[in-house]
């Protein structure tokens, strides 16, 4: 991994974005949790996804739903026979990896490019003996073979097949299973979007890249239902394509490292016609941020057969159709990495060294630090007057221990964007310093002002 990622994992640990799940009991592979500022990243994250795709439109609605779904849910899907990973298994130590990921890496050590996610583990097996790939630790690896990536588990206090359920691969088919309902209670008109986030559960295969592949993560996703008769299905594909570039670019992920792949058609998934990925250049290789879907009719036309219940959109005419889905999909745990990585800086001031996160100010955990010079009761007051009249529009926080360049150096690794320093000048004059985070500039600017 790059020095720049290990400086990542350490600040998240060090200034509470990221830390490692139950660390007090040697913690549990793949689970991370986040401290104060990293939810707060992503709730903003979270928010300003919100407030462009949702808020902004008139076409999107919200809905909240279940993470355990009965299983017909997951077998209508296809998720049941078809959500799985190829695994292959080191033959001395037992470690398990995905075949596809260890052939990537064997072509990626070599300077080049081998995508090879979708193959069936025949001709995954193939690559593997054709070029004598081993595993990390140099042993031979076993022939490889699925697993399904579904979480199961048991409802009720008596074990057994009936009892059975999944917790949810994805958030798309709650969206469908609340197609009727949001039609019959808001009447929405053809094209028009449903949109969650939310936590999704995969026991997948990872090779401990932080917060890039975990046992659960949240997505933000909406599926944009359309009638194909009425609309174009490729002009929507690329409105929405460049939609998830514009959202990426407005969090401040660097464009330098973006690119869009089509994915090829041994790699679609089940239910799609068209794939493409927002990838980003990791220290490993380019991997998926965001997607984008053309899932057809394949989700609603399979829940209503399985279901028995009626799931098309009916016109004023008396025109029934079923309607055609494109899916935005957005990666939040792996973006809020993504942006922490992009923001990063350092540089040199007065001789030491100086780290501070470049975040949008739309995002930053905290807006504004108010700091008393010192710790003396007079200042304190004031302190807490700022701080009463900007936390009504904003997040801010008052921070009163150590030397003031000390809170200067932790304000800056969190991302916030002006420090506002409360001095003895500040009783006389009614004034206070207001350093920005970027240029370092300090101006004094009267409390009433603010």
């Amino acid at each position: 991994m790059s020095d720049l990622f290990d400086k990542i994992v350490s600040l998240s640990k060090r200034r509470g974005f990221i830390f490692p799940s139950c660390e007090i009991y040697g913690g549990l592979a793949n689970a991370y949790d986040y401290g104060h500022y990293g939810v707060l990243l992503k709730d903003n994250i979270k928010n300003l996804w919100f407030k462009r795709f949702v808020q902004d439109r008139t076409d999107i609605f919200r809905v909240e739903s279940s993470v355990i779904l009965n299983p017909k849910v997951w077998e209508a899907s296809g998720h049941v026979k078809t959500f799985c990973d190829v695994m292959i298994e080191d033959t001395v130590t037992n470690k398990r990896y995905r075949a596809d990921h260890l052939i990537e890496d064997f072509f990626h050590e070599k300077g080049s490019e081998r995508n090879v996610d979708g193959l069936d583990p025949e001709e995954l097996q193939a690559i593997i003996d054709e070029n004598g790939i081993l595993s990390p630790d140099g042993n031979p690896l076993s022939k490889a073979r699925k697993f399904n990536l579904l979480f199961e588990t048991e409802i009720g206090i008596v074990e057994g097949e009936g009892n059975r359920a999944f917790l949810r691969g994805e958030i798309a088919q709650g969206i469908f299973l609340n197609f009727k309902n949001i039609m019959d209670s808001l009447s929405p008109k053809l094209p028009f979007g449903i949109a969650q986030a939310g936590k999704v559960f995969r026991n997948e295969i990872s090779k401990g890249q932080f917060t890039f592949r975990t046992l659960e993560f949240d997505l933000m996703e909406f599926e944009y239902f359309f009638d194909p008769e009425n609309n174009n299905w490729q002009e929507l594909f690329e409105y929405w394509q460049g939609k998830i570039m514009d959202f990426a670019l407005e969090c401040g992920v660097d464009k330098d490292k973006l690119r869009f792949r089509d994915h090829d058609d041994f790699e679609l998934s089940h239910y799609s016609k068209r794939t493409i990925d927002l990838e980003y250049k990791f220290p490993w290789g380019f991997k998926e941020m965001f997607a984008l879907a053309y899932r057809t009719d394949f989700d609603l036309k399979n829940h209503q057969e399985q279901s028995k219940q009626n799931l098309n959109y009916v016109y004023p005419d008396g025109k029934k159709v079923t309607p055609h889905v494109l899916e935005p999909t957005f990666g939040l745990s792996r973006l809020m990495t993504i942006l922490l990585m992009d923001a990063y800086r350092e540089e040199d001031v007065d001789g030491s060294q100086r780290v501070f996160l470049e975040l949008p100010f739309e995002l930053a955990p905290v807006k504004y630090a108010i700091l008393p010079l010192v710790k003396k009761p007079e200042l304190i007051e004031v302190a807490d007057k700022v701080y009463k009249k900007l936390s009504k529009k904003y997040n801010c926080e008052v921070h009163l221990s150590g030397s003031i360049g000390k809170r200067y150096r932790k304000q800056d690794e969190i991302g916030t964007p002006y420090c506002i320093t409360v001095d003895f000048d500040s009783l006389e004059d009614g004034c206070v310093t207001i350093r920005n985070r970027d240029t370092l500039k300090q101006e004094r600017v009267s409390i009433d002002e603010l």
